[in-house]
């Protein structure tokens, strides 16, 4: 079955939008909670490893880190939308794991701490190139998704 390209509301969403968030069986409400929690806590654990392992070799001057895990969760997560049918792999990949290792958290602080630090480039640098690397990088997943699904 190939995925909708127009990156359609899940169902879920789709449930909540028509004023029914319980929409789901409550079967489906509790295996979606589950492959969320699961995959959020392995993401998370692989944001922490890989912003960590960064850090260590680049020094903690600019979060180059945070910025990697970014971006590549945004290619993944476009790579991912685009190839996987709804279900619950896409739920576990998407609003798990890749949910768990991308944060926008990370990157506000990280910002907030270079503004405070008085490096207003650093902070400028990480603010914008942040956002456009990782909206280049979920168009670019999207695309290799494509490329996949038509070879």
């Amino acid at each position: 079955m190939r995925p909708n390209r127009a990156l359609a509301l899940d169902h879920f969403v789709i449930a909540a939008v028509r004023n029914d968030p319980m929409g789901l069986a409550m079967q489906d409400w509790i295996t979606l909670l589950i492959l969320t929690f699961a995959g959020s806590s392995v993401g998370g654990m692989c944001r922490y490893l890989l912003s960590g392992f960064v850090a260590h070799r680049t020094g903690e001057r600019f979060p180059v880190g945070t910025m990697i895990v970014n971006v590549t969760g945004a290619f993944a997560i476009g790579l991912v939308w685009l190839m996987l049918p709804p279900g619950e792999l896409r739920d576990f990949l998407t609003f798990g794991f890749l949910g768990g290792y991308t944060t926008v958290s990370s990157f506000s602080l990280n910002t907030l701490t270079l503004l405070q630090d008085g490096q207003w480039f650093h902070a400028l640098l990480n603010l914008f190139g942040s956002f456009l690397l990782c909206l280049a990088a979920v168009f670019a997943g999207a695309g290799v998704g494509a490329l996949l699904i038509t070879t």
